[in-house]
């Protein structure tokens, strides 16, 4: 039963650092879009 537990906690840690991987990496997306909307009004 522990090694059950010790393996869900390890795939639900590597899901939730992929996860953060993905959020960092749309944030990143959206930051150039805000700058690109940024730029065309200041033009």
């Amino acid at each position: 039963m522990q090694r059950l537990a010790a393996l869900i906690l390890m795939l639900m840690t590597l899901w939730a650092m992929s996860a953060c991987n993905t959020v960092h990496g749309f944030g990143q997306d959206l930051e150039k879009a805000g700058e690109a909307i940024s730029n065309a009004a200041k033009k």
